[in-house]
């Protein structure tokens, strides 16, 4: 724990202008993004007496170990950095909101020739029109199909529309008029286009003058005595207002605006959001977090909006936000929410009406979410906290370990070793920082000398990271013992070559990313760049014993180690003889078997696809220069391998891509790999199985021939 006198900022420093503010711990980890309107004022207030502040303020600053800042010339600028940053470093103390499902949308894809309508999830693509979010898939699959009545557009898969254009037959939806068949021609794109923009103008509430245009167009077909072109424009007018039936009209005067309600307690808030846009409810969404800094529900709400609006351009942000509390100031809110816009945008909070009993039923959706979330949440955060505070009094430690790593070994009878390497952040997997070892500094089978270097390998590079930035001044007590690669890349698991650690060392290719050091220019964190409290190893008191020596050979003391072993489920830990044992009912021996059970299952996974590689692998695989498609041709060209190795290189150079060159390589490879003949006892026929007759056709299923 820091004291926050040990890195405040002299008398005069801090500018008393606009900026933003970054803490950083102790790794130079981004903590906390702030802004504030005086740079001078707000940071001062960090630096007085702990007692006087916050407990979540008192926590964030004595972790901090470091503050820095960035002048800015307004508010809004101030706003718009502070958002970019929280996006960036994704700091721990800040408020994130988290949304408890991925909401679908309706969505037009006008950036295509046809625009598609179809449900779509996740980020919003450049080019394509967004209505929702809504609560349900199925909701906007029965809203598509009232309005394709009336407006025929495509909702067919690229494949499918592909096909159609091939055969020149639409599909189902063509014949049955719910698509006006693009693919074969019925229409031109630009008719088409005009549809599906159509389409959107009523999704956008621009409904009442479409629907008068139908009724005088079906009064005309009445009176020229086109019955059944009037009959069809009457369904399509029930249709269309079965369809916007499905949401209800909220607000008499056709507003467009989002309403934001907020529901808090002393640890947790959940904000609801109803987008109305004409009038009418035409999407709903819900976050949930956690308050890890002192805010209070004006605070809740700038967050809100800008993670509500941070992404978003143009009609996206509505003509007027509801809001149950205005940030304080207002006006750089509005203002940048103004110029994402084009336009002004009221940011207030209603007092009386039917926006008001609007409001209040939103926030009655909030108070809901966060009592389901609660009920959720409260044995899954409770069983986390014990299991944790379980682990860190069963080994004996000061603190309950919020960073487990855990290292596992596979192998197929000692063939393809690999390990590896997961993190547990708060009881979490944390997916982002798994990592994959390849063991290519020895040969054959032999777990306990495979975790020593794996972990030797993954805390040799956290050491250099430190040297890298300064933090560690001094080069590792122990020189890597004979034999043992340095501290090399993980992902693809590509090792440098064997031999001592370098003082500068370089970086295996899928490594080019850690140029620097734990953190780059931006701040952003890098691989290896933090220690855990804790390293879990699967298996008993040789792997433990091996991690152990990795660790002491390195100079590193503070990180405790310990292993679970598959038999008793024992807890086995250095230098003892017997080793601890957890209740089969503790919450922290389940806590280490998830973990361990996470490590094997991540560690297998990697070693299967390895081994399919190499079995899927062929002579031709060895061909330098012969790529996919080549290879792909020279099969389809001769029809199997026995047939290509049989044919001559004039033959292969009639291939279309296959030059004399590279014939003669391919030509040259497959006569290398070719089985041996077996050998023939000529007096009595029979074919002689020794070993060297053996050895060939065994080496070829290695290689998939």
């Amino acid at each position: 724990m820091a004291d926050p006198s040990s890195y405040r900022p002299k008398p005069g420093q801090i500018p008393d202008s606009p900026g933003v503010y970054k803490f950083r711990d102790e790794h130079g980890r981004v903590i906390y993004v702030g802004k504030a309107k005086s740079l001078r004022q707000r940071l001062s207030s960090y630096f007085q007496d702990l007692a006087n502040l916050h407990p979540r303020t008192r926590t964030m600053v004595t972790t901090a170990a470091a503050v820095e800042w960035t002048v800015v010339s307004t508010e809004v600028e101030a706003l718009q950095l502070e958002y970019s940053w929280i996006k960036e470093f994704d700091p721990r103390f800040n408020v994130k909101y988290r949304d408890d499902k991925s909401y679908p949308s309706l969505a037009v894809t006008l950036n295509e020739e046809f625009p598609r309508v179809q449900v779509m999830r996740g980020p919003k693509k450049k080019g394509v029109r967004y209505f929702g979010p809504y609560a349900h898939a199925w909701a906007i699959r029965e809203t598509v199909d009232l309005m394709l009545r009336v407006f025929p557009v495509r909702t067919c898969s690229a494949g499918v529309f592909k096909r159609s254009a091939q055969i020149g037959r639409p599909c189902l939806l063509g014949y049955i008029g719910k698509c006006s068949a693009p693919c074969v021609g019925r229409v031109t794109a630009d008719e088409h286009r005009e549809l599906a923009e159509e389409f959107c103008d009523f999704m956008a509430g621009r409904t009442g003058a479409y629907l008068r245009r139908l009724e005088q167009r079906m009064q005309e077909a009445a009176e020229d005595m086109e019955y059944e072109k009037a009959a069809r424009l009457r369904d399509d007018i029930g249709a269309l207002k079965r369809a916007m039936e499905k949401n209800a009209v909220v607000l008499a005067d056709a507003t467009d605006a989002d309403l934001i309600a907020v529901a808090e307690d002393e640890l947790e808030a959940a904000v609801q959001i109803f987008h109305v846009r004409g009038g009418r409810v035409r999407g709903q969404r819900g976050w949930v977090t956690d308050k890890v800094e002192a805010v209070d529900t004006a605070d809740l709400v700038e967050h809100a909006l800008q993670q509500l609006y941070g992404e978003e351009r143009g009609d996206a942000v509505p003509k007027e936000v509801l809001v149950p509390a205005v940030p304080d100031p207002a006006e750089p809110v509005a203002q940048w929410l103004s110029e994402r816009r084009g336009s002004r945008v009221d940011l207030r909070i209603p007092q009386r009406g039917d926006k008001k009993d609007l409001m209040t039923t939103v926030q009655r959706n909030a108070q809901q979410a966060l009592a389901l979330h609660k009920t959720k949440r409260a044995s899954d955060l409770t069983t986390r906290s014990r299991a944790l505070e379980e682990i860190a009094g069963a080994l004996e430690l000061d603190s309950a370990p919020l960073r487990i790593e855990c290292f596992d070994i596979s192998h197929l009878q000692g063939d393809d070793v690999v390990a590896s390497m997961v993190v547990f952040e708060d009881g979490l997997a944390r997916k982002s920082e798994y990592r994959r070892f390849q063991i290519k500094s020895f040969a054959g089978q032999d777990d306990v000398r495979s975790m020593h270097e794996v972990v030797g390998r993954r805390f040799r590079r956290y050491l250099q990271e430190k040297q890298r930035t300064g933090e560690w001044e001094e080069e590792p007590r122990e020189e890597p013992a004979a034999g043992e690669p340095p501290a090399d890349g993980l992902a693809a698991g590509e090792p440098l070559a064997d031999g001592p650690a370098p003082e500068a060392p370089a970086l295996a290719p899928d490594d080019t990313e850690e140029s620097s050091g734990p953190l780059d220019d931006s701040g952003r964190p890098k691989r290896f760049a933090y220690p855990p409290q804790l390293v879990v190893v699967d298996g008993g008191q040789p792997q433990v014993a091996a991690a152990q020596r990795a660790l002491s050979e390195l100079g590193i003391d503070d990180v405790a180690v310990c292993g679970l072993a598959k038999r008793l489920e024992e807890v086995w830990v250095p230098g003892e003889d017997d080793p601890v044992v957890l209740p089969r009912s503790s919450e922290g021996l389940y806590l280490l078997q998830r973990i361990r059970d996470e490590a094997h299952r991540f560690a297998i996974t990697y070693q299967r696809s390895k081994r399919a590689k190499s079995l899927r692998a062929g002579p031709l695989d060895a061909v330098p220069g012969l790529g996919e498609s080549r290879k792909q041709a020279l099969l389809k060209h001769f029809g199997s391998l026995k047939r290509l190795r049989a044919a001559t290189i004039e033959q292969i150079c009639e291939v279309p891509g296959v030059g004399r060159k590279t014939a003669e390589t391919v030509a040259a490879a497959l006569t290398r790999a070719a089985p041996a003949a077996p050998a023939v006892n000529t007096a009595t026929g029979e074919i002689i199985e020794d070993e060297a007759a053996n050895a060939a056709p065994s080496a070829n299923r290695g290689t998939g021939s």
